[in-house]
């Protein structure tokens, strides 16, 4: 019987994986991107977090060439590399990995945008952090339709 349940929720799982891939577009890519991609693009690198970036493999009627990411996990912009943010933007036409300088001593490593979740910035006086703001000094004075 626990042979049993086990299968059912793996089953169920991969029924939601794929409905997920052709119904959500905000965690990874959904499945009419993924074909797309397979018919169209062509694979140029992936970013230390998993990103894949990817070319057309025609210019388009403009003779542009159309440039994208397929991140892996959570569809969030902060997390593409600067240096992949500028190719897919078109500021070089040849792939970051080839010429990216050596890291300097002061480079961090990539932290996620924390907008929205608990470990967002919070201001004093902020209703999160008990609401309690600091009493003006005396560099204000409020309007009053009387003055």
């Amino acid at each position: 019987m626990q042979l049993h349940a086990c299968a059912l929720a793996a089953n169920r799982t991969r029924t939601m994986s794929i409905l997920g891939k052709i119904f959500t577009w905000w965690n990874g890519a959904t499945f009419t991107t993924m074909m797309n991609t397979s018919r169209h693009g062509e694979h140029v690198g992936t970013d230390a977090q998993g990103n894949k970036y990817y070319r057309a493999k025609k210019p388009n009627a403009q003779g542009n060439e159309r440039r994208w990411v397929i991140y892996d996990g959570a569809n969030d912009a902060s997390r593409v590399p600067a240096e992949w943010h500028g190719w897919l933007h078109g500021a070089f036409d040849s792939v970051p990995e080839s010429n990216l300088p050596p890291p300097r001593i002061f480079e961090v490593d990539y932290t996620p945008n924390a907008t929205g979740t608990a470990g967002a910035y919070r201001p004093a006086g902020a209703l999160e952090k008990g609401g309690v703001r600091a009493r003006a000094t005396g560099d204000y004075e409020a309007w009053s339709p009387d003055q």
